[in-house]
């Protein structure tokens, strides 16, 4: 059993979107929604595609994730795609801090490393069992 969340097939449609071509329209006809925005200098428009199926038996079909793809878009200030970023799961391994030299810079980069942060969670513990296992330790 193959469970699915987000916009099938995101690494191929991504190709067909242009840097300093496509604009919302092209990239709303193409994606649909965007799966989260956020608001900066620019728009950024994030879109996740994730599959989770069945583990093996010696597991107890606890749901495994097989893909977790995202997409990060930046758009102008006149709807123009800017920037195109796309991570699969193993680039969410790789994730590093960088520290920025400006306040706008950093709450770009923290964002998106936050965003990130919390979908390598749900990669290591997607039922939230560790989570549960804290919190009934911190109330003994």
């Amino acid at each position: 059993m193959v469970k699915h969340h987000g916009v099938p097939f995101l690494e191929k449609k991504q190709k067909t979107l242009l840097v300093n071509e496509s604009n919302k329209n092209d990239i709303r006809k193409i994606l649909g929604n965007p799966s989260t925005t956020s608001k900066f200098d620019n728009d950024i428009w994030i879109y996740i595609e994730r599959k989770q199926t069945q583990s093996k038996i010696k597991n107890l079909g606890r749901m495994q994730i097989f893909k977790n793809d995202v997409l990060v878009l930046e758009i102008d200030d006149y709807g123009i795609l800017k920037k195109k970023e796309f991570y699969n799961k193993d680039d969410m391994e790789n994730i590093s801090i960088t520290e920025a030299t400006t306040e706008a810079g950093f709450k770009k980069n923290s964002f998106i490393y936050d965003f990130m942060s919390s979908m390598r969670q749900k990669i290591n513990d997607p039922l939230g069992k560790r989570a549960k296992k804290r919190k009934q330790i911190n109330q003994q």
